[in-house]
């Protein structure tokens, strides 16, 4: 079947010729310059492939385990280097999932999964994670969706949109109510390491023989451009299936991404680019809250972890009207409605881009924006019939 487009990406294709003033969403740290790295690079470095394995910079792959507290349980033969955590994504799915089996996934999430299961003909079924329920995912409601004969489980860990996040006791109970039916755990922590309420959650890749991790430089890092992610598993089998679909696809990683990557996950420098990164967007986070605490048309549940959260719109005002009623004079704000994952009355709020991204002023053009739509309410309601 044909891969369609999801709702997020459409919204982001279509407003990509904005150019707002303000961006009220940042979903990734403040990004390094090229000149960071440029005392660390070899100007004679070839731009073939790294000529040294085709999974990846063997150092690279150890950084990799370092980060995921993985070292000594997993070995670099676990690691694949891909492009971004979604090709990783994508190799697992597209190489275990099969037309008619079944994929049971969180909603809200990432909404990859959906798009892949839908191509491949599988039967998709969706755990909802509830706002009342501080967003939590409900482990009573996933155990009765996994039944025998489930293929894959999907999810976020912290989650992707609402910031939620499960502890090792959570994760724990998924492994066990997957491995009562062999079922592959796949878990994107594109946003592990920055974590506000609570510890780093455990890697599921070294819990369970058929745990899948997936991550990237993009978020914490900032490195989005580097399109350079990976997938920790300790099948053999699968990590080979995914080498081989990979070959196929973007066939190997580009050296420059791997080398920065190399670079950046350096256990020394890492640590100080992560404490930064958390640093900023904490800050981000408690100014957040502290401008929604002053709106009444705004409520939330700030993020246990990562840098994006949902906020609930007042009754009556729909997400993508808003959300384009802002891209347009006089607000020119960016922000993401929540109808891209299936959640019209919310809005997507993101607290990524360090001291930089002038927050302020795409906090002010919301405010301005939703008292706007509140006084013409009013009017209509003063004014008609």
């Amino acid at each position: 079947m044909k891969v369609k487009i999801h709702t997020l990406f459409e919204y982001l294709l279509e407003t990509t010729d904005a150019a707002p003033d303000a961006i009220v969403g940042f979903s990734l740290s403040a990004s390094p310059k090229l000149g960071d790295y440029l005392p660390d690079l070899n100007p004679e470095q070839s731009l073939d492939w790294n000529s040294r394995d085709f999974r990846g910079l063997p150092e690279l792959r150890e950084h990799v385990l370092a980060q995921a507290g993985l070292t000594g349980i997993c070995t670099p033969a676990d690691v694949l280097i891909t492009a971004g955590a979604a090709e990783a994504n994508f190799l697992s799915i597209m190489q275990l999932l099969q037309p008619g089996e079944r994929i049971v996934m969180e909603t809200p999430g990432w909404p990859q999964a959906e798009v892949l299961a839908k191509a491949k003909g599988a039967e998709i079924v969706k755990v909802a994670r509830s706002e009342s329920d501080g967003w939590r995912l409900p482990l009573d409601r996933l155990a009765a969706d996994i039944t025998p004969g489930t293929r894959i489980i999907f999810l976020t860990n912290p989650n992707n949109p609402t910031g939620d996040l499960m502890t090792a006791a959570d994760l724990a109970e998924v492994v066990a109510i997957a491995d009562r039916v062999g079922a592959w755990l796949l878990v994107d922590e594109v946003y592990a390491g920055l974590e506000w309420a609570g510890p780093r959650a455990p890697s599921v890749a070294g819990l369970y023989a058929r745990g899948i991790t997936t991550g990237s430089v993009s978020k914490a890092l900032g490195l989005q451009g580097l399109r350079t992610g990976w997938m920790i598993c300790p099948d053999a089998e699968h990590m080979r299936d995914a080498l081989i679909l990979r070959e196929n696809s973007s066939e190997i990683m580009n050296i420059m991404g791997e080398l920065i990557a190399e670079i950046a996950l350096r256990p020394a420098r890492y640590a100080t680019a992560l404490s930064r990164a958390r640093l900023e967007g904490a800050a981000n986070l408690a100014q957040m809250n502290a401008w929604i605490a002053t709106q009444d048309l705004l409520s939330w549940l700030p993020p246990k972890a990562g840098l994006i959260g949902l906020a609930r719109l007042p009754e009556g005002l729909g997400s993508d009207a808003f959300a384009r009623m802002l891209l347009a004079p006089p607000y020119r704000t960016f922000l993401l409605p929540g109808s891209a994952y299936d959640l019209p009355g919310h809005i997507r709020l993101g607290v990524g881009g360090g001291a930089g991204v002038r927050l302020d002023d795409g906090l002010d053009q919301v405010a301005l924006g939703l008292k706007d739509w509140q006084r013409t309410r009013s009017a209509i309601r003063i004014d008609g019939p």
